[in-house]
């Protein structure tokens, strides 16, 4: 909530001003009310707020003063006059301090709102082009890598806030999901949603996706304390602007030597999006409990089910070797060796069989790159699952020598797999039964005609999902399926993952 001070010498239009205005509505705390300047600057001194609403006749300081001084302090803070004086001067002197509005008393309830509105609105402008002067500048960089002298990394230490006698310093890297985003306002949303946190936080701008955070607490340096802070901003951003963010945090601090580390541990830390997905927030204890013990693939029974074209075999042990046995224990080191042991043994298999060749097939350098891109452990199996279904589908291909009929079948499907096909229309063209059809199909292919159907739809899905910016709903109906959710079931059942998880693989 922006932080309000109320100034002026007579109580009673000092407690007038208090009730009129429903400050909770427009996201606004009362947090000072003094009756002079004196007073108000030292209060200021104390306890800086954002937006200050001040008299200008009162003793010891008039307001005119006061936000001279104020000015010197932080010209950032909006100011609001209020005069029962409507003199030339006055109003000359308070544009030269930029003051945002002038207003007369007796005081107009909405002329006073709109006023304190459009302050708070100046406010978020201020603060979106400080970020945009901060993306134009490495030196925030190279401070966090500690790549900076004393006496220049002192001259960035002087900009962040000063810290208080007991008070400690959280640092956190905020990474933000640019797909869940809807425009380029979401980062000055991001940081309007920081300033309104009832806590002292200093945001840092790194990149389009990156924010740097310093949380300040007088607490017991607990990590918990932090990551409920952190957490408690992560769902407002989701539940109210649906914007998904991964937070990781360092152990606290008390000097601003010492970010450099802190920096170090939270960019190291960020590789575990891919094990809890946007969404979560960890602390660097968090990453001391997890397990390294080796990862224990059974290759020769995933190979084996893969040259037995075993698809559901297949699907479930992906499952069980990524979600149900890696995620919630071990640590990311352990999976990054996982992702490598399985491309080697994919890489061999389509080495064995000359499969390579092949456009949809990625080689070892190009399998490694979408690993490390995924944003998640169900993004990371869709890779896997995605190549595997592939490898089957051309082992059934080169292995099957065809009977005519069978072989016009499969030529028709991979021509017009949009229509509405069955063994029943195609045993009437062909003058067939439909159930002998249906074994001979099942015979050479190795899977029945409407899981080769589904499979053929599914495979040109895929190359389009991630190929193209198509809608999913519109590559539904291209190939073949009008209702959008019977298309999700079936393709779920081919890859083990959703159209839209699969997506992710691909930044567009």
């Amino acid at each position: 909530m922006r932080k309000v001070m109320l100034v002026e010498d007579e109580e009673f239009i000092l407690q007038g001003i208090r009730c009129i205005i429903d400050w909770e509505e427009i996201s606004m705390s009362v947090v000072s009310m003094v009756h002079n300047g004196k007073e108000a600057l030292e209060q200021f001194q104390k306890e800086p707020v954002d937006i200050i609403v001040t008299d200008v006749e009162m003793p010891l300081m008039n307001g005119l003063e006061l936000l001279e001084e104020i000015r010197k302090i932080n010209p950032k803070t909006r100011c609001i006059i209020l005069s029962g004086y409507d003199e030339f001067e006055y109003a000359r002197t308070a544009l030269k301090l930029d003051v945002e509005e002038y207003i007369l008393k007796p005081i107009n309830e909405e002329q006073l709102k709109q006023a304190l509105l459009d302050a708070a609105k100046q406010l978020d402008e201020i603060e979106r082009k400080s970020v945009e002067d901060m993306e134009d500048t490495i030196g925030w960089h190279k401070l966090l890598r500690g790549k900076l002298s004393g006496d220049e990394a002192a001259e960035f230490y002087r900009m962040l806030p000063k810290i208080d006698s007991g008070e400690r310093i959280y640092a956190s890297i905020m990474k933000i999901d640019t797909g869940s985003v809807e425009n380029k306002e979401g980062l000055q949303v991001i940081l309007s949603q920081i300033q309104q946190m009832p806590h002292k936080i200093k945001p840092i701008y790194l990149s389009p996706d990156t924010l740097f955070l310093l949380l300040y607490t007088g607490g017991d340096g607990k990590d918990r304390e932090a990551l409920e802070i952190f957490g408690r901003l992560q769902n407002t951003l989701e539940s109210t602007y649906g914007i998904m963010s991964f937070f990781t945090v360092a152990s606290p601090i008390q000097e601003y030597g010492e970010l450099p580390e802190c920096y170090k541990m939270v960019s190291k830390m960020q590789k575990y999006r891919i094990l809890e997905g946007y969404g979560s927030c960890i602390a660097e204890s968090y990453i001391l409990e997890r397990k390294t013990q080796d990862v224990v693939i059974d290759e020769t029974l995933l190979r084996k089910m893969i040259l037995k074209k075993d698809q559901d075999g297949v699907l479930q042990y992906i499952e069980d070797l990524f979600i149900n046995n890696l995620r919630s224990e071990v640590n990311v080191d352990v999976l990054y060796q996982l992702a490598l042991k399985l491309t080697v043994l994919l890489q061999d298999i389509k080495s064995e069989y000359k499969l390579g060749q092949s456009r949809n097939f990625q080689n070892l350098s190009e399998m490694m790159e979408k690993i490390y891109q995924a944003d998640d452990i169900f993004g990371l199996k869709a890779i896997f699952i995605s190549e595997i279904v592939e490898i089957i589908t051309y082992l059934h291909m080169e292995d099957s020598q065809y009977t005519p009929v069978v072989k016009q079948i499969i030529e028709e499907v991979q021509k017009n797999y949009k229509e509405d096909m069955n063994l029943k229309t195609l045993s009437y063209k062909y003058h067939m039964n439909a159930s002998y059809l249906g074994q001979i199909f099942q015979r050479e292919v190795g899977c029945s005609f409407a899981m080769y159907l589904s499979n053929t739809k599914n495979k040109v899905a895929k190359d389009l999902i991630l190929n193209t910016n198509m809608k999913i709903n519109d590559i539904a109906k291209e190939v073949g399926y009008p209702d959008t959710s019977y298309f999700y079931r079936k393709f779920k059942q081919c890859y083990g993952v959703s159209p839209a998880s699969l997506r992710t693989i691909k930044k567009y």
